[in-house]
This record gives C-alpha cells, structure tokens and sequence, in this order.
C-alpha cells in the first residue's frame, strides 16, 4: 500500500521529468558507439558528461577504467542514512552503432519525438536507463533513504571485456545489498516486469574447405563437392525438421506460464504473414528456456558477378543462445562435436570460440524483489509486474552474481515490446519512462523502510 510520502514521491517525479528529458536528449546527442574506434572520443566525452550528470546530484563522481587502454566508466556514490542499506545502480553508456541512416524515420543522434515516443539511438539502450538512475537520486534531493553506488559501464556494447577486471579492482566500493541492473524492459506498454532468466551465448565461426583452390565448374562438377554445398549440410543438420536445435547434449528447461498471444508475436517479430514458427514447447520456451541457434553471417561469394567456379572454402559465423542452467563450456564443445561430426564427404572444417557468455537465473525471492515488486504495483496504478525470461543474453549479469553473491541482483529496465533496440528508429516510450523512474524510486524508499 501507498502512503503519503509515496504519494508526495509520485509527485516529485513529475516535477523533474522535464528536466530528465532535457539530460537524456544530451545524452543521445552524444555518439558513443564503443565499436567504432573512429568515435572513441565520443564515448570519452559521454562518460565524462554522465559523471557530470551525477556530480550535480551531490554525488562523488569519477571516471575509472581499467588500465590505460580501458573503456570509460563512471562511478558515483552519495551517502543516505547511517545504517542504511546500499544499493549498487548499474547502466551503459555505450551504444549500438546507428548503421543505415536511410533506414531511420528521423537523424539518429538527433532525438525526436513521434506519437508519444522519443526516437534516438540510445534513447532507451541504455541512456534512459542512467536517467532513470539519475531521476531517482534527484527526486530524493538531499533526503535520500539509502546509500546508493552508481556503476555506468562504457563497453557494454562490445562484451565488457575488461568489466572482470573493473569489479575486481573497485569490488569495495561497488559492494552493496541490492544490485539494480537496469539494461532490460518490460512485459508490455502499461505491464512492468522483473527479468528473472536470460540466456547465454556462444558465437563461433566454422570454416569447410573442400578444394586448395577454385576450379571450374563443368570439369569437376560432379566429382569435387564445393565448399558451399558441404558448409549448407552441416548448416542444416543443426535444427530438426521441426526447428529445434539438433545439438545433443544441450540443457532446456521450462519458462513461466506466461501468455504471449499469437498477433502480438507476429507484430513484434516482423513476421511476413503465413511464416511457421519453428520448434516445439510453448512460445515462452522457445523464446527464454530452450537452445536457439542462428547463422548470422556467410562468408561467400556474392550472386552478382560470381564466376563459374567450384567455391573452394566458405565460412559461417554461428550465434548459439543457451538456456538458463547450461554453461558456455559445455555448449562449446557439444557445438564443436556436432559441427565436426556432420562435416561431409572429408572436407576440412576448422571451429572458432568467437566469444561467450553465460546464461543467468535469478532467485527472485526475498525482502528486495518484495519490495520491488510492491514500487512497480503501485507505479503502475496496481498492475502487478511479471516474472520475465529473456532470450537475449546480458553475460555480465553473471559477472555481478559471482563477484557479489550476497547481493540481491533485480534486473529492469525501460524497454517495451515496440522499442527497437540496436534497430533503426530505437524509441522511448515516454509515458512508461515516466513509471519506470517513479518505480526505482519508491522502490528505494521501500528498501530503506
């Protein structure tokens, strides 16, 4: 149940939410694309304008990396009461690269508002995430209830390679009761969540080569398979004829009883109409708790001007999600094994580890999801949130769990089912923002009490 200093809360968030929106829009001016090496000065100059942002909250703020060649990123801490629980507030600052400008309805570092919606790359992933980090402290002012540590990454975006080690060096400062991770979304316009599962990854390249070198079609066709031919069997023996994934030796498990009706799974796909979904169990399986596997690249020669030759090698770049209880390790080698095993007519395969990371479950029990679940019910005028999976992968969940493992760990964030992320036309849904600020920030004030 609410009470009055809740109420007065509610109202404090409003008030500054103009403001919020000012500092986000500076944010996504901002282009901090980690991968690109061309606009590392842009992501220098985003972390420094993030610890800005909370410097002026009365915050103790600082840009930290890990060694000389480190991504950027911010720590920041402003005391509560003695005695007070601490509470660890995590978000990126790096984004996505914007990719095809023609693709986006609006400039992609220029953030514009269409129909309710704040379009931007990094309006929502995850620049709205430090904002909303930031609406909380600022709705507190001085009377904040808690001692909060504020952690905003620089390298999300690329695998936070040297997070580990950025853990490890401030693991004293950084140490908390409840960690806030906020890098997800929610069910649905007007239905919060708490992300309890997500998915791990492993990504590898498989090379087939059949040949030392092209030759002609009509004089050895017939005789001599072509790399591409022997790279399309393997590719096809990693799904069974129903879709599902043919690798043995992978875990699956069962997802919530969640339903995710069918016109909303089309919708949100992009799915071109009478496409059959593959694989079997419940869509929330498929989606959360079950293997998926993609090919995500082919090296290859392009249709357009190839010439009339046997293909002596080709290469494909393979994106296995793993479910929640498998481990990286296992689902390495049970994919080396299978790829290895279906490689055709003695052709040479070569495996690649390109990276991994592993799959997270949450023990989404205790005094802080209470409490969080208790801030979400009422910041949504009594909706209560879902216990969410993910099919994504956030490895560096993971990492928090194994370095904190006495911490409460929520994982939220401001994404809905429409927000596009790492997409053309990445939107904030501005009224759900709005919620998801009032949401931290009661749930802070729950946490103290």
């Amino acid at each position: 149940m609410s009470d009055a200093r809740d109420d007065q809360l509610r109202g404090k968030i409003h008030e500054v939410l103009p403001g919020l929106r000012r500092d986000l829009e500076d944010l996504v001016r901002i282009e901090s694309v980690s991968a690109d090496p061309a606009r590392w000065a842009e992501v220098e100059r985003s972390a420094e304008a993030v610890r800005d942002l909370f410097a002026a909250e009365g915050c103790e703020a600082r840009v930290t990396r890990y060694g000389d060649d480190g991504a950027p990123a911010v720590i920041a801490h402003k005391a509560g009461p003695e005695g007070a629980p601490t509470v660890l507030l995590y978000a990126h600052h790096d984004v996505q690269p914007e990719n095809d400008h023609a693709e986006w309805d609006s400039p992609p570092w220029e953030p514009t508002e269409r129909d309710g919606r704040l379009y931007g790359r990094g309006a929502a992933d995850d620049k709205a995430g430090i904002v909303t980090h930031l609406g909380a402290l600022r709705a507190f002012g001085d009377d904040l209830p808690v001692n909060v540590v504020v952690f905003i990454e620089g390298e999300e975006e690329v695998g936070s390679d040297s997070l580990v080690d950025l853990l490890k060096q401030h693991e004293a400062e950084l140490r908390a009761d409840v960690i806030v991770i906020a890098d997800s979304g929610n069910w649905d316009i007007g239905v919060p969540a708490l992300t309890t599962s997500l998915r791990g990854l492993v990504r590898a390249d498989i090379e087939v080569r059949t040949l030392t070198h092209a030759v002609h079609s009509g004089m050895w066709g017939g005789l001599a398979p072509d790399a591409l031919i022997a790279l399309s069997r393997v590719i096809a023996s990693l799904h069974d004829d129903e879709g599902n994934v043919a690798i043995e030796g992978l875990h699956s498990g069962p997802a919530a009883d969640v339903d995710y009706p069918e016109e909303r799974l089309r919708a949100e796909s992009g799915a071109i109409p009478g496409l059959e979904w593959i694989g079997s169990g419940s869509a929330v399986e498929r989606l959360w708790t079950k293997p998926a596997l993609s090919i995500t690249g082919l090296d290859a020669p392009q249709v357009d001007g190839a010439s009339n030759t046997l293909v002596p090698s080709a290469r494909a770049k393979i994106s296995l999600r793993i479910a929640p209880g498998d481990t990286a390790a296992n689902a390495v080698e049970r994919l080396r094994e299978h790829v290895e095993k279906n490689v055709p007519w003695g052709a040479e395969l070569t495996f690649t580890v390109v990276d991994t990371g592993e799959a997270t479950q949450i023990d989404a029990t205790g005094p802080a999801y209470d409490a969080a679940r208790e801030a979400f019910t009422e910041a949504w005028d009594g909706t209560a949130p879902v216990d969410m999976g993910v099919g994504g992968s956030i490895p560096f969940i993971a990492e928090f769990l194994e370095t904190f493992p006495d911490a409460s760990v929520l994982v939220t964030g401001v994404e809905d089912p429409d927000t596009r992320a790492h997409g053309a036309n990445e939107g904030l849904h501005l009224a759900e923002f709005e919620k998801v600020v009032l949401a931290e920030a009661l749930m802070l004030a729950k946490l103290a009490r």
